[in-house]
Order: structure tokens, then C-alpha cells, then sequence
């Protein structure tokens, strides 16, 4: 078991050690859960979120790429 200090306005610090186990690293998110006198503290990962997100979309792609390709002909007529 590891044992960390509170600091001032309640921030505590993951020792390295731990952080490179889990992967955590500067500007990402952590879930913080309270069970009854516990704290958990789980890794979000966003990109995981996004992918998940991104599976129940439905996209045609072929759709997309010609509204892709006929916006970039408008646009090159344009600056012509």
C-alpha cells in the first residue's frame, strides 16, 4: 500500500511509479468515485469514450467523401 499526503486546497500527488503503471499522464481525466468511506480513483481514457461513441454511429462513406470531394470542386471554382 502506498501512502500519500493531502496538500493545500486538498490536492494529493500519484507517485510516478504509479502514474507510468497506469498510463496517466498530464492533462488527463480521472474518475473519482466515494463508496461508503473509500475512495476510488479510476483512469479515463478519451479516447476509449470516443471510439465507443464513434461505433454507434452510422455513416455512409462513400456518401461522405463525395459531399467531401463535391464542396472542395465548389470551392476550387470559386478562387478560380
Amino acid at each position: 500500500m502506498t501512502r500519500i499526503r493531502v496538500g493545500k486546497r486538498g490536492v494529493i500527488v500519484i507517485p510516478a511509479d504509479i502514474r507510468r503503471k497506469l498510463g496517466i499522464e498530464e492533462g488527463m481525466t480521472l474518475e473519482l468515485e466515494v463508496k461508503h468511506n473509500t475512495l476510488i480513483l479510476k483512469v479515463h481514457d478519451l479516447w476509449i469514450d470516443l471510439r465507443k461513441r464513434g461505433e454507434k454511429l452510422k455513416v455512409n462513406l462513400e456518401k461522405a467523401e463525395r459531399e467531401v470531394d463535391e464542396e472542395e470542386e465548389f470551392w476550387l471554382k470559386r478562387v478560380r
